[in-house]
């Protein structure tokens, strides 16, 4: 099967929810690659069936999917070039960080590896992108880390933030606004069940107040000390 940007939609689809799965999960959802795809589940379960018969994905009806590996490598190289031009976008060409997943998005499909393995080269090997998502290497490969959210991180303690999972425009705008971009080194200090919200102290010197609520908060990952 030719890689169409349909068939690398799908399996980047799925690898990203096969990322998320709790333990013990070992397939995805139909109905949530569905979503994720804004697709009717019939046409989702259609395609897959179509991924299987081609040996990239593994497929188990009324159950769910999960990649084979052929699928997961090409998954992983969709995102590499999509993560790689959202670097490029930001770095060289001076786009926003809030403008260029919608632009990479086009981009990762017509791409060529030659001009991504330049890109790669240009801007010296980065091992994530503007947001903090990891860079798959040129073999498919991802460097593992565990990270705390500001809702597991210990408190009155200094953490980096290393990663936002979000790529909502407006969601990103306000982590710029607020100083909470990857790299900025915060404090959790108080977290407000009743009241929905976590304070974190921002700066250098860890001198300035804000208040977040825990939606925002979960979609933050830290690096105890950093």
């Amino acid at each position: 099967m030719l890689a169409s940007s349909t068939v690398e939609n799908y399996l980047k689809a799925i690898y990203l929810g096969e990322a998320n799965l709790g333990e013990g999960q070992r397939l995805l959802a139909m109905g949530q690659l569905a979503m994720a795809l804004g697709v009717a589940p019939g046409t989702a379960t259609t395609m897959v069936k179509t991924l299987a018969e081609s040996g990239l994905v593994q497929y188990e009806p009324y159950s769910g999917v999960r990649l084979t590996p052929a699928g997961e490598k090409l998954a992983a190289m969709v995102l590499r070039r999509h993560r790689l031009v959202e670097l490029f976008l930001v770095q060289v060409m001076g786009l926003k960080w809030d403008e260029v997943h919608d632009e990479a998005e086009q981009l990762e499909h017509v791409v060529s590896d030659r001009l991504i393995d330049r890109i790669d080269e240009m801007l010296e090997r980065p091992e994530v992108d503007p947001h903090g998502d990891p860079i798959p290497g040129p073999e498919g490969t991802i460097a593992r880390r565990h990270f705390e959210t500001l809702l597991t991180c210990p408190l009155h303690t200094r953490v980096t933030v290393r990663r936002v999972v979000d790529q909502d425009k407006a969601f990103l705008r306000f982590i710029e606004s607020t100083d909470l971009k990857p790299g900025q080194a915060i404090q959790v200090e108080a977290r407000d069940a009743a009241a929905d919200s976590v304070s974190v102290r921002v700066g250098a010197a860890a001198d300035r107040r804000i208040t977040i609520g825990t939606r925002a908060a979960s979609k933050l990952l830290v690096e105890v000390g950093g």
